[in-house]
Order: structure tokens, then C-alpha cells, then sequence
């Protein structure tokens, strides 16, 4: 486990282009995609902050429920920079973040702790890469924080990647899970 890691689940969107709520949505006619991502994530971290959209209580439920620390952000429908900015500032003092993506519910546990693991020994930035491709999560050091609390709009963190691109330690896995996320229900 990394010492002094915050696990993100962004929970917020709108589920626009699923059709419906598809965080809500079961996996395999079981566990919901949400509560999927989450227990992957508590796996890997304990202390995981998931990120709401007001009105949302259902969701919320089921998330404090799982263990999750659970904060509406009242201006989600900026996007997912909103979000991620709501929960770098409830945080709290920590060496940094690793952010997970609720409609992402395929991340082996195993590749989380290798992001975490990164951050807690010096990785400004780290991210799993499967076959090439840069994946999910993302971790980022408490040295971005400025940075990931002024974030708006729709492109998350996307933007402190790009400019500190040399800084990004990919961590090779075999995990497709990495790469796999569901915008709509063809992508089940």
C-alpha cells in the first residue's frame, strides 16, 4: 500500500451519450459499473474520495456505503475538470492522487497499487500502459495540486499531462482494463 495516497473515483457525469444511468448500470448481471470501479480502487488504496453530481442519491448511498468518502461537486456540469478539482481540495494534506474513472470498472487492483507504488516512491506522475497505449489511472503528486484545483471544463487533468509530459512514468501492464472504458452500452 502507498503511504499518504487519496484514490479519486470520478462519479459525476451525466452518462450522456449510454442512454441512461450507466454508472448504475450491472456489470455481467451482477455488481453496478460504479461500485466495480470502486472496489478495484479500495483494493489498491483505502482512503478513496468518489466525486458526485447533486441529486445523485442513490449513487451516493452506495458509494459511502462501499467505504468511499463521498462529495457532491455543485458544478459538475462544467465537467470533469470541476470534478477533479472538487476532490483534490477536499483531500486534505496527501503526497498525491490517483485518479479512476467510474465508467473504467475493468483495472485490476494489482495495476492501481503499481501507479500508487510510483507516486510514493518520487513519480511526479504515473500511469499504466497496456500494449503502448497510455492508460487509467492516473497518478499525479501533490506538486500539481495548484494545478489540479484551478482545473475546469471537460478534459480533467488531461492539460497537466500535456505540459508535463517528460515527467510521466509509464508502468508497463498486462492489464486491457487500462484502456477500457464504457461511453455506451456497444461498449459492454
Amino acid at each position: 500500500m502507498a503511504a499518504n495516497i487519496c484514490g479519486i473515483l470520478l462519479a459525476a457525469g451525466a452518462s450522456k451519450r449510454f442512454g441512461s444511468d450507466k454508472l448504475m448500470h450491472p456489470l455481467a448481471g451482477e455488481l453496478p459499473m460504479v461500485l466495480a470501479a470502486l472496489t478495484n480502487l479500495r483494493a489498491a488504496i483505502p482512503h478513496v474520495i468518489a466525486v458526485v453530481r447533486p441529486g445523485a442519491t442513490e449513487l451516493e448511498n452506495l458509494l459511502s456505503a462501499a467505504g468511499a468518502t463521498v462529495i457532491l461537486c455543485a458544478n459538475a456540469d462544467e465537467g470533469m475538470g470541476a470534478s477533479l478539482s472538487t476532490a483534490v481540495a477536499a483531500s486534505g494534506d496527501v503526497a498525491g492522487w490517483v485518479i479512476a474513472l467510474a465508467d473504467m470498472p475493468y483495472i485490476r487492483p494489482e495495476t492501481i497499487v503499481k501507479v500508487a507504488a510510483s507516486l510514493a516512491s518520487g513519480s511526479a506522475i504515473a500511469a499504466p500502459s497496456y500494449r503502448g497505449e497510455r492508460g487509467h489511472p492516473v497518478g499525479l503528486s501533490s506538486q500539481f495540486r495548484a494545478q489540479l484545483e484551478g482545473l475546469r471544463g471537460d478534459k480533467g487533468a488531461r492539460s497537466v499531462l500535456r505540459e508535463n509530459a517528460g515527467l510521466v512514468q509509464l508502468i508497463e501492464v498486462d492489464d486491457p482494463g487500462v484502456c477500457r472504458d464504457i461511453d455506451t452500452p456497444a461498449d459492454l
